[in-house]
């Protein structure tokens, strides 16, 4: 037999690893390390949508659900969408129940995408993008976001992006590593180039409770043209805590949600049951449990920025999602090198930001999903290790 190399899939073997399980995997066998790596809530799922999972197993509701589904899932989601964000999807043709966001992603460029067809896709991001446009065939296309532009995707970046063979533009706002956010005026900008054109837009908007300073997240599907070209991308990981329960879903036209449900159903058939169950139960009475961790996270962005400039450690003001990528390119090493070394000399694990673009060299991610005692002691050792670079030990 011919080496596996031989054998396997050449597009798979050709996708890279996420840095974000690579610094997390590295943890295995070290004690006394304050991880926060991992973009994962640490509170529990709230008791009273755990209860409804519960429930459903004792009832014995254990079979599979409609492709999309279950119908009273997607009318729920349906009301959420248009109470939280102004947006309205049919639910019996324009929903779809996903295992977790990433599957949602995933069936959307694979139904939207022919080979050769460009991918924009805003960088610093979530890992998952560009390889699964690679799966789909499509050829993923990065745009730089800077600081200076607040980590936004600016009218003039997406311009020189678009050539003739743009097929599809992700809109990672609120963002994964950055914090960044995009508002209303700025998305208009957005929307007016792509109204003349057949570019199609996948806005992933996992993170879309998490936003600070009063402002509510605005989906580009709620501005004028827009709706027709976008399928929008939640779930429930991040705003109810259900991480484990992997629930997700796309609400986009009949049309693209029609291809997409052919993907799902004959990889997935069906999201699981009694997650579903838990989730019609987290859109019905779960706004309380969204204000309230969103309460907490805002209290610990402000915690974790301030700490960091209190050390001199710059550091953009996150405005989404329990992130911040504060810059660790002034003591003189590579932001892997500067986290493999605070992780075996401080004990404290972040991401460097190569992991979501090799444009995040210099920066690092710092999530704060985690408790206040966590994030104080690691600022602590956080201090300490970067007073010995600055003293050159």
């Amino acid at each position: 037999m011919k080496e596996y190399s031989q054998l396997l899939s050449e597009k798979t073997q050709g996708l890279k690893p996420s840095g974000i399980r690579k610094f997390f995997d590295m943890l295995g066998g070290m004690d006394d390390v304050v991880a926060l790596t991992v973009g994962q809530p640490d509170f529990v799922t709230p008791w009273h949508i755990r209860e409804a999972g519960i429930e459903s197993l004792e009832r014995g509701k254990t079979y599979y659900t409609s492709n999309s589904g279950l119908p009273e899932m997607r009318e729920e989601i349906s009301r959420y969408l248009n109470r939280r964000f102004s947006l309205t999807y049919d639910p019996d043709d324009e929903i779809i129940v996903t295992v977790g966001g990433s599957e949602a992603i995933d069936i959307a460029m694979r139904a939207i995408l022919n080979p050769g067809d460009e991918v924009i896709i805003p960088t610093p991001c979530f890992v998952c993008y560009e390889p699964l446009a690679r799966m789909a065939d499509g050829v993923p296309v990065t745009v730089v976001t800077e600081e200076k532009d607040s980590f936004k995707l600016t009218p003039e970046k997406l311009r020189a992006a678009i050539t003739p063979k743009t097929k599809l533009l992700v809109m990672p706002f609120p963002n994964n590593p950055t914090g960044a956010i995009m508002k209303r005026e700025e998305l208009e900008e957005i929307a007016a180039i792509l109204r003349d054109t057949d570019i199609m837009v996948l806005s992933d908007e996992i993170y879309a409770e998490m936003t600070y300073g009063g402002g509510r997240h605005v989906s580009i599907a709620s501005l004028e043209g827009m709706r027709e070209r976008t399928v929008v991308v939640n779930g429930f990981s991040k705003a109810y805590a259900m991480t484990g329960w992997r629930m997700g879903y796309t609400a986009a036209p009949a049309p693209i949600t029609k291809q997409m449900l052919k993907l799902h159903q004959f990889a997935i058939m069906c999201a699981p049951t009694t997650s579903q169950f838990a989730a019609v139960e987290a859109l019905r009475n779960g706004d309380p449990d969204i204000e309230r961790m969103t309460g907490e996270y805002d209290m610990r962005r402000r915690f974790l920025t301030d700490g960091l400039r209190k050390l001199s450690i710059p550091c953009f003001e996150p405005e989404g999602a329990f992130y911040v990528f504060p810059k660790v390119g002034a003591f003189g090493m590579t932001s892997e090198v500067f986290c493999e070394r605070l992780l075996r000399e401080a004990r404290v694990a972040i991401v460097p930001g190569t992991a979501f673009g090799d444009c995040g060299e210099g920066f690092a991610r710092i999530s704060y999903a985690y408790s206040l005692k966590h994030l104080e002691q690691a600022l602590h050792r956080i201090g300490q290790f970067t007073e010995t670079l600055r003293k050159g030990h």
